[in-house]
């Protein structure tokens, strides 16, 4: 239900985009960037280990700018855009901003756990509600590429929620807490990108830091 509302709300914010006047989408998405500052610093705010967090989003985007992952994505991004013969510019830049945002957070840990678990579904609901909202708001600006977040996020909180009772136990306590606060600098940066700052923060360099949000709060947790 949460990757059909994401790729609904992409397809409500795709088609009314285009009735709306560019300044009034302009002005839509960079207050939205606005609003993702505090819900990245939220979401930071809630680890006591930020030092772990900052070491992570630092050697993540150090060693995917290495990598130049960026610029891999892009091509990837390129090819599947050319696939499904879309000429939005925004496309790549769309679909990563899109995924981390709708991926990253307690929310969809905590809320596919609760489920798999047989806990409920009320964090997953409440996800669903702000995802629906949040991409089409950014799927209104940046394009199709936002409706093919659902995917990822589909694999990702679908497989945690199948196996909800093997994951409980490693991703409680300072995984997730880590995971989260790193993917609040993650979106924080997205926040700073919609409202035009320039240089823009290469997002998609920085995807390695949600790989050692995983890895090293094993070691230093």
């Amino acid at each position: 239900m949460n990757a059909g509302m994401v790729a609904v709300g992409g397809g409500l914010g795709l088609c009314l985009g285009g009735l709306i006047p560019e300044r009034v989408r302009r002005i839509v998405f960079q207050i939205f960037g606005l609003f993702l500052l505090p819900i990245g610093l939220g979401m930071i705010q809630k680890s006591p280990n930020l030092i772990l967090a900052m070491a992570c989003a630092i050697l993540g985007g150090g060693l995917g700018e290495a990598m130049e992952l960026g610029r891999k994505l892009e091509g990837l991004a390129d090819r599947l855009k050319n696939a499904l013969g879309s000429k939005n510019p925004d496309f790549t830049d769309g679909l990563v901003s899109s995924s981390i945002m709708v991926c990253v957070g307690a929310m969809a840990i905590v809320g596919s756990l609760e489920e798999g678990l047989g806990q409920g579904r009320t964090t997953v609901y409440t996800k669903t509600l702000i995802d629906f909202f949040a991409v089409a708001v950014m799927a209104s600006r940046l394009g199709s590429g936002v409706i093919l977040s659902a995917v990822p996020l589909l694999v990702y909180q679908g497989l945690m929620t199948m196996a909800a009772g093997a994951l409980q136990p490693i991703l409680e306590g300072p995984i997730t807490e880590c995971l989260s606060a790193t993917g609040g600098l993650l979106v924080m940066g997205i926040g700073v990108n919609m409202i035009g700052f320039k240089p823009p923060i290469p997002i998609s360099s920085t995807l390695p830091a949600l790989i050692l949000a995983l890895i090293l709060p094993v070691f230093f947790g």
